[in-house]
């Protein structure tokens, strides 16, 4: 699957990225913002999105909501160090479709990931 990492912090995105390639699936791009991760997606199209919450300029969840405007199909798998059941709420609602919370175990993202892929 064709994946859009995003996450304010780059070891993070290298970090989910080496586990998404050595898990099958391409990462076609990333973005650093939630405004970014708008662009991107509406250039790049990707199959999955891994988002986080807290970042500059646009957060994780208006992000989701942003990106759901332009593809109601879009599929969201937020990752967050933010496990609150509040914000893990607020993220489903928005429109994300599963939550992975930070530190995480590789397989554990790629499970989810497998499991919004049949969506």
């Amino acid at each position: 699957m064709r994946v859009l990492v995003v996450d304010d912090a780059m070891f993070m995105r290298r970090m989910l990225s080496d586990i998404l390639e050595k898990g099958g699936h391409t990462v076609c791009g990333e973005a650093s913002t939630g405004n970014e991760a708008v662009e991107r997606y509406k250039e790049l199209k990707p199959g999955l999105v891994t988002m986080d919450i807290i970042m500059p300029d646009m957060s994780g969840i208006e992000a989701v909501k942003e990106i759901k405007k332009i593809d109601p199909e879009a599929k969201i798998l937020m990752v967050s160090a933010m496990g609150q059941q509040a914000v893990v709420l607020e993220a489903i609602q928005a429109g994300a479709l599963d939550y992975v919370i930070k530190p995480f175990q590789p397989s554990r993202v790629l499970e989810s990931i497998d499991r919004i892929a049949k969506k």
